[in-house]
């Protein structure tokens, strides 16, 4: 089974598994043995070259792609044509009118739809009215990270001071441990940020990230934009407990002692405290996390899951 990923980036060709930044989508090329192409190269590619070419449309800076003729190429250069989502469900919604409404039409041309969280399913499903519709999980490729040999009596919140991250509610959460507080840079990282007394990382790879996010002892990420869902499945991986929302399906499965409704911030205290204070709670999430990242999100999991609707959807 050939398949191919379109994305708005430049790059063409396979990821080495051994590669220093491998993000979800990098890990789903490398486990689907799949090809990238930027999309507007795809007038460049040859007539059927793959069974299923897969389009990740970008979050923001539409203007060309969306005057590209993307679906056209993708039926001549693919037996059957996907779509993957990019961020949460609802963020099409932020594009001008015509945008949407070209969204709207590249989803109903699919021949199938992947997507985030078993919610993002339902969505899709009523939104679109199509039945192949399905999880894509989001993934690790664990050969090459390096874990810290020190653990250190601190928390990590997963963003920053911003609506998308949630990242204020995260902050007054992890005040209830009592120690350091470390958060990561992201690129929707705020004015003035850096005089909160929250120890900043500055940019790096993903695997540097998995070697840092490891020195910690407690997460917190109070993120109410669901989507891939990387942070709890790298605590998890890690056996970092961390704490937050439910209908993120990264964090409900490998975390579900410590999931919290939307804006139960009560609860999410208590839970904290009960981390700090309770070792045996500690432990008991701690091993559960890795235990659920292994038989939910593992990638001999992943690859059983995603071959059965592979399958169906190319001789569907």
């Amino acid at each position: 089974m050939s398949i191919a990923f379109f994305t708005e980036s430049e790059f063409e060709g396979k990821i080495s598994r051994d590669f220093d930044n491998m993000r979800t989508e990098y890990a789903w090329y490398v486990v689907l043995n799949s090809t990238h192409h930027s999309i507007t190269k795809l007038h460049t590619l040859d007539n059927k070259m793959y069974d299923l070419g897969i389009v990740i449309i970008p979050k923001m800076n539409l203007e060309t792609i969306s005057q590209y003729p993307m679906i056209k190429e993708m039926k001549r250069i693919c037996n059957k044509i996907g779509f993957m989502q990019e961020g949460p469900h609802w963020y099409f919604q932020d594009y001008p009118m015509e945008q949407q409404i070209w969204f709207y039409n590249c989803l109903i041309e699919m021949d199938v739809i992947f997507c985030h969280n078993n919610l993002d399913v339902k969505y899709f499903k009523g939104f679109t009215g199509k039945t192949n519709v399905y999880r894509n999980q989001s993934l690790m490729i664990t050969d090459y990270i390096r874990k810290s040999d020190i653990k250190q009596d601190s928390v990590m919140i997963g963003g920053n001071m911003c609506r998308w991250y949630g990242g204020f509610d995260s902050y007054i959460v992890a005040q209830k441990f009592d120690c350091l507080i470390y958060a990561p840079s992201m690129g929707r990282k705020i004015d003035r940020e850096d005089e909160m007394d929250i120890n900043h990382l500055p940019y790096m790879t993903w695997l540097e990230w998995q070697t840092e996010l490891s020195k910690h002892r407690y997460a917190v990420h109070l993120m109410t934009t669901h989507a891939a869902g990387t942070f709890a499945l790298n605590c998890a991986y890690l056996g970092i407990p961390c704490i937050g929302y439910r209908g993120l399906d990264t964090q409900e499965e490998c975390h579900p002692n410590l999931s919290v409704g939307f804006g139960d911030l009560d609860t999410a205290v208590k839970l904290a405290k009960m981390l700090k204070e309770d070792n045996e709670f500690y432990t008991e999430c701690s091993e559960l996390a890795k235990y659920n990242f292994k038989t939910y999100f593992g990638e001999e999991t992943y690859i059983y899951n995603m071959n059965k609707i592979l399958n169906k959807v190319i001789d569907g």
